[in-house]
């Protein structure tokens, strides 16, 4: 049941677990390999596999068994939005590749962002703040990636 839970808070839409890995940004595990507690930890941390934790086919490695256990008591408080997709491009509704070190904690969520060679959509986004709130910016992103996971 707490799965189940989870997996209708990923982020603003309902998704089956069968359909978590169909809708989340994945090389060969979630986040590219970082442990996503220790973004909440303030220094995010490449994780170990021998620390894995796996949710809806998708997954996770952490820093430590420490981290493991804490992301598995409370796994939606540690999923990144949108799936761990950029969440500046998701203001276009569009899925882009994310740098994992690029990220920002807003109201208890993972933001993550691209930066590379088109820029970095992390300074774009701080740049919208002064003139439309950032609770603003979410809902916009919130509404697309719920279009998104619904198709």
């Amino acid at each position: 049941m707490r799965r189940l839970l989870f997996l209708g808070l990923l982020l603003i839409a309902p998704i089956c677990a069968e359909e978590l890995s169909k809708h989340f940004n994945l090389s060969d595990s979630a986040l590219g390999g970082f442990d996503p507690v220790s973004y909440f930890q303030n220094r995010p941390a490449k994780g170990d596999e021998k620390w894995t934790a796996t949710l809806g086919g998708v997954h996770f490695f952490f820093a430590s068994s420490e981290n493991r256990e804490t992301f598995n008591s409370d796994p939606e408080k540690y999923l990144p939005a949108y799936g761990g997709w950029c969440a500046y491009a998701m203001l276009d509704g569009d899925k882009v590749e994310v740098d994992p070190l690029s990220y920002k904690i807003i109201g208890g969520k993972n933001y993550l962002f691209y930066n590379g060679f088109w820029g970095d959509t992390l300074k774009r986004w701080n740049k919208k703040l002064p003139k439309t709130p950032e609770a603003k910016l979410v809902g916009q992103a919130d509404k697309e990636w719920k279009t998104i996971v619904s198709e």
